[in-house]
């Protein structure tokens, strides 16, 4: 074997080194390479189809779920920030009387969008998914800097917690068919709003899937 040949075959086995390196990298799951995290804002049983049923919630299912399927195979961390009010003891009960009690079925994610053992979830008892949550840490520690914030209702709990967000850093994208409000007025100015207050980068589920997250 000349020198030529040696050469030739060198050149060869680097280059399938470079190759499996790239395919390495491109599944890494670990927080090194993943800068963003999904947020499901109360996609709950009172929500869809118990105290709060509402058809408008329902329409953006779907979308979450397509999204959610895509996400966690680029390795995107999903996190579940939902509701666990203490019964006759939270104060949002005197605003909309009694709903997503802790441990109640009012309160469980609905059986279409379940969580992963993969998954994170977080217990709230305010609108913002931060207030008096460890959402701020889990992120944190998940080296996130982006947000893609879905779920209900998008003038309320994912408004408070995109503003949260924003006052904290964080870079907010709201897929518009990935969100909803009890009607379409609401939702329309709830949308501008977080355009406008937060920059929040506003999108959709098949604009998000074009683009590469690691």
């Amino acid at each position: 074997m000349d020198f030529r040949q040696i050469a030739e075959i060198a050149l060869a086995l680097g280059k399938v080194f470079v190759e499996h390196s790239h395919a390495i990298r491109a599944n890494v799951k670990g927080a090194a390479f993943v800068k963003t995290a999904v947020v499901v804002i109360d996609m709950i049983n009172d929500f869809a189809t118990g105290v709060f049923k509402s058809e408008r919630a329902a329409k953006i299912i779907p979308n979450i779920k397509k999204l959610l399927e895509f996400e966690r195979k680029q390795g995107i961390p999903i996190i579940y920030a939902t509701d666990a009010h203490l019964p006759e003891v939270d104060h949002e009960f005197e605003v909309w009387g009694p709903h997503a009690v802790k441990g109640s079925w009012g309160a469980e994610i609905i059986d279409e969008l379940k969580p992963e053992k993969s998954d994170f979830r977080v217990f709230k008892r305010k609108y913002s998914a931060f207030q008096g949550t460890d959402l701020d840490m889990l992120l944190r520690e998940l080296k996130i800097d982006t947000l893609i914030l879905t779920g209900v209702v998008t003038d309320i709990c994912v408004q408070h917690t995109a503003a949260d967000a924003f006052f904290r850093g964080y870079r907010v994208i709201v897929p518009r068919d990935c969100v909803e409000a009890v009607d379409a007025p609401t939702q329309d100015t709830a949308i501008k709003f977080l355009r406008k207050a937060y920059g929040c980068e506003i999108t959709t589920v098949d604009e998000l899937m074009k683009k590469k997250w690691m």
